[in-house]
């Protein structure tokens, strides 16, 4: 049974990361990033590890989401251009991507116990996990947050302005 919810949510989040990037449109894309991260969370609960599950929902799925929708809504992000390419990405891209499934579908087809998986003894508590983020990654976990801030406020400025840029007293009150 955890296999064939394994394979099925591995699935999810493989054809959810495809649909990422066939996208045009930014909202879609966050969306399937939203399926991306749901199904990891899926993927956390069959390993057994709750605290990543429920972190990954609320932190990702949720909190980080809401802000890619917010910052692509606030710049106003309308459709994209859509291009082919480049010529060095298809020549030098497609055999790339061949030679890596290849690799892979080697590895899977040699690969011995597949499907097998155990827990360790040592099961780390959610206080064991808590007391290591909050004591000795605390520095870590605010420098992300002060970062996270700071691309919210660069994107407000830019939304604001247009380019950034202040406008001056002369583009404020002439007529366009």
């Amino acid at each position: 049974m955890h296999l064939i919810l394994f394979l099925l949510f591995a699935g999810f989040c493989l054809a959810g990361a495809i649909n990422l990037l066939l996208q045009s449109h930014p909202i879609n894309s966050a969306l399937s990033l939203v399926v991306v991260m749901t199904s990891l969370a899926v993927l956390y609960l069959l390993l057994g590890a709750e605290f990543l599950a429920a972190a990954q929902i609320i932190v990702y799925s949720g909190a980080i989401m809401v802000l890619f929708t917010f910052v692509v809504m606030l710049l106003n992000a309308g459709r994209e251009e859509r291009t082919l390419g480049s010529r060095a990405a298809r020549a030098v891209g497609f055999p790339a991507v061949v030679v890596i499934l290849g690799v892979l579908a080697t590895l899977i087809v040699h690969a011995h116990g597949l499907g097998v998986a155990s827990l360790s003894d040592a099961i780390t508590s959610t206080e064991d996990l808590s007391r290591v983020l909050f004591r000795e990654l605390l520095l870590p976990f605010e420098v992300t947050s002060i970062l996270i801030l700071i691309a919210i406020l660069g994107a407000v400025a830019l939304a604001r302005h247009g380019d950034g840029e202040t406008p001056t007293s002369e583009e404020r009150t002439s007529p366009k």
